[in-house]
């Protein structure tokens, strides 16, 4: 699912993905991979400066992420223009959400805040098996509430 939202005439655009293949459920490790698209749709030019982010993880935690640019950039974005990156994290649940904002400046030396829709985090279902011994063959099955 994707997630939109536009503020200040930038639009981001959010991917998020379960990562089986780098994720450890045995180990409490679930990684989420997401996809970051920004495009300018102002008339101004602005350059992206710093990030925040809140990652709060289903067991009860919250995470908190400031720094400057994403990925080790502070990209530029001419009228029409967008950049897309690719990040990650990692929660100690197979599910949460996301939610932040970054802080742009345009020419004129006004900085502003562009928000990041929340998105949700949802990896693999864990449904618990029943085993029925041996010899409860012709009792009711249980039941689950």
């Amino acid at each position: 699912m994707r997630y939109k939202k536009s503020t200040e005439g930038i639009r981001v655009e959010v991917l998020p993905r379960f990562s089986l293949a780098d994720s450890d459920p045995d180990e409490g490790s679930f990684v989420f991979s997401y996809t970051i698209n920004m495009e300018n749709e102002g008339e101004a030019a602005a350059q992206l400066l710093f990030r925040h982010w809140r990652i709060h993880d289903a067991v009860g935690e919250d995470s908190l992420v400031d720094g400057e640019g994403v990925v080790g950039e502070q990209p530029v974005l001419e009228p029409g223009e967008s950049h897309e990156y690719q990040s990650y994290c990692v929660l100690r649940s197979p599910a949460g959400f996301m939610e932040g904002h970054y802080t742009f400046v345009r020419d004129d030396g006004k900085e502003f805040r562009v928000e990041v829709p929340r998105f949700q985090l949802n990896g693999p279902l864990v449904i618990p098996t029943l085993t029925i011994a041996p010899g409860d063959k012709d009792e009711e099955p249980p039941v689950l509430h």
